[in-house]
């Protein structure tokens, strides 16, 4: 088990003790929806339609990323683009997804659109826009950039899954408390970047956003400046597999389950 984790980087080490994630038995967050698992009902990995009304002015319809459509075991995710929602410091998990909630399983597929629906629904509300408009599963906002400690609270894996099931692709914050970084990996549903300042006070909700991985840069469309981010190294490729179990299974570490089981 420990030669599984050498490969990964130093903020993937927190899974050398955790052994029970290499399991050969489904992970109740190994979610059929999330874009990485070939039998998966899909969804495009590409962001919500910008062109969905907001209560800003709206900007000009930009061209979806055709590539990130393709088959996860032939495409590498190198670029998000679409509209940013900003939280300020101290979002806590409890924010993210109310405990109320957590009855919902994400292997369901039902509960799976459930949990999209209900992403950020426990903001307070000095955040007058809804991150997803009421009777709607997905939001509108594709990438969340965040101040500081985002991810604090509870070590609920809900956090992250919801944000992917509500269609969010990045969080962009100043930085991650360990348990929601490492949950964000695990389950694959979300790339947890650093931001190298503190976005959260240069971006406003609303803004198009473009994330370039392999450049480490964000560019903001609307007020044409561009920012430096953190690479996410080795727990890039993690991720992009759909979390610890897929990228596991897809580079050996495990056995692939098969058909007929």
């Amino acid at each position: 088990m420990t030669m599984i984790m050498a490969a990964a980087s130093s903020k993937l080490t927190y899974f050398s003790s955790q052994k029970h994630l290499f399991s050969s038995s489904p992970s109740p967050f190994s979610h059929p929806l999330h874009p990485s698992n070939p039998t998966s009902l899909k969804f495009p990995i590409t962001t919500s339609p910008i062109t969905t009304p907001l209560k800003l002015s709206p900007p000009s319809p930009l061209t979806s990323l055709a590539a990130a459509t393709a088959s996860p075991t032939t495409t590498t995710i190198t670029t998000f683009h679409g509209r940013c929602f900003v939280l300020s410091d101290n979002i806590d998990t409890d924010q993210i997804i109310p405990a109320e909630h957590l009855t919902l399983i994400p292997s369901n597929p039902d509960d799976y659109r459930k949990l999209g629906s209900l992403a950020l629904i426990g903001l307070p509300s000095s955040y007058p826009i809804r991150f997803v408009e009421p009777g709607h599963s997905q939001t509108q906002f594709s990438i969340i950039i965040a101040g500081a400690n985002f991810g604090c609270g509870s070590s609920r894996e809900w956090a992250p899954v919801c944000l992917g099931a509500s269609g969010v692709r990045a969080v962009v914050a100043e930085s991650y408390a360990r348990i929601f970084f490492r949950n964000s990996v695990s389950t694959g549903a979300v790339y947890p970047l650093e931001s190298e300042g503190r976005l959260c006070q240069e971006c406003s909700t609303g803004d198009v956003i473009t994330i370039e991985l392999a450049e480490c840069r964000l560019i903001n469309h609307t007020t044409g400046k561009e920012y430096g981010l953190k690479p996410i190294g080795d727990a890039g490729p993690v991720i992009e597999s759909g979390g610890i179990f897929a990228y596991a299974r897809k580079t050996g570490m495990i056995a692939t389950p098969s058909a007929s089981a």
